[in-house]
């Protein structure tokens, strides 16, 4: 039996990924896990959201003449 201590940050999607030792990679294994969270470093929320596809979804907007032609570019348009 191996004792493994690690500190996760979870993914967006709530999952965290365990890294393996060499030796116990290609066997199955029983896994036994506390969670207990830690103090977040530099006042950052536990909650944050990490960084990844989608993590600015809602954050961002663009008009609605966003692809409308713009009066600068005319000379070149014609």
């Amino acid at each position: 039996m191996s004792t493994l201590t690690a500190v996760f940050d979870p993914n967006p999607d709530g999952t965290v990924h365990l890294p393996l030792p060499e030796e116990l990679r290609t066997r199955k294994l029983k896994v036994f896990a506390i969670l207990t969270p830690i103090e977040s470093p530099e006042g950052i929320p536990q909650n944050a959201a990490a960084g990844g596809f989608g993590c600015l979804k809602g954050k961002i907007h663009a008009t609605a003449d966003f692809d409308a032609p713009l009066a600068d570019f005319q000379d070149y348009m014609e």
